[in-house]
């Protein structure tokens, strides 16, 4: 089997608690053509340490002050050199297996530029949270509804980044939907209903915290493509996305075999 180099990115900043999980995650794939690179914004939490203990394994890292997490990602990707590329945040996980499952993904599709797969949600310590289950991509329901593409479960090729102009800095929050949607312009996106990450979920979260930040980043993205669309236009696509996805969702098996369990801090947003 050929194995293109599959370029993995970690912005990292002050997450100790998580960090060598994440980077263990990458490690223990037994990928042969890994390409590792951490960006830290000068954590002052320990982390560095960590980085250090694992830097024999690393193709690049550099703690250094940043501009967030969206800077710290653009001058990863400027580093890397893979053939494929993806990023993962330094309190989410990579499932055993992916970078082998995408690699035979991209070799048997090789028309395929972007392919996103399935994530589970788990807590701070670790323990399942939710296994979520997603359909595959429809531009209507993601412009209209949410974005529902998990991001550390997403990988491309370095031409598609290349082409779409990679990610803007502008948006410290909604940068993976910015992306995807200008992926969407140009591309197919595929889905593979596998595991490919975990997404940890917990009160201090980003996402949950800056959740505000996240929706005015989010509508000025879906704005784009909107236009001068009326209000009433508007609300009814809205809620036709939204029924769209809960039937689609329902008879593709989506919901079928989740975990019970709830979140007691609210159902975190990720659009």
């Amino acid at each position: 089997m050929y194995y293109p180099k599959i370029s993995v990115i970690t912005p990292s900043y002050n997450q100790g608690d998580f960090l060598e999980a994440t980077l263990e995650s990458v490690f223990e794939q037994n990928y042969p053509n890994l390409e590792y690179i951490v960006i830290d914004g000068n954590s002052t939490d320990g982390s560095v340490d960590i980085i250090q203990k694992y830097e024999d394994k690393l193709a690049y890292w550099v703690s250094e002050p940043d501009k967030g997490q969206t800077d710290a990602l653009v001058k990863g990707f400027n580093k890397a050199t893979g053939d494929i590329l993806c990023w993962l945040c330094s309190d989410d996980l990579l499932e055993p297996n992916t970078l082998h499952e995408v690699a035979q993904f991209f070799q048997n599709k090789p028309q395929a530029r972007v392919v996103y797969g399935d994530t589970k949600w788990i807590d701070a310590e670790g323990n399942l949270i939710q296994e979520r289950k997603e359909t595959p991509f429809n531009r209507f329901i993601f412009l209209y509804e949410h974005n529902f593409i998990p991001q550390p479960s997403t990988f491309w090729r370095r031409d598609l980044y290349e082409e779409v102009g990679g990610l803007n800095p502008e948006f410290d929050m909604a940068m993976d939907s910015d992306l995807w949607a200008r992926f969407a312009e140009v591309t197919k996106i595929y889905h593979v209903r596998k595991y490919w990450s975990c997404m940890r979920l917990y009160p201090e979260h980003k996402t949950h915290r800056l959740r505000a930040t996240a929706h005015i980043e989010d509508t000025a993205i879906r704005q784009r493509y909107y236009g001068s669309e009326p209000n009433w236009s508007l609300e009814l696509k809205k809620a036709t996305a939204k029924s769209m996805r809960l039937l689609w969702k329902l008879g593709t098996g989506c919901y079928w075999r989740s975990a019970s369990s709830a979140l007691t801090f609210g159902k975190p947003n990720f659009s």
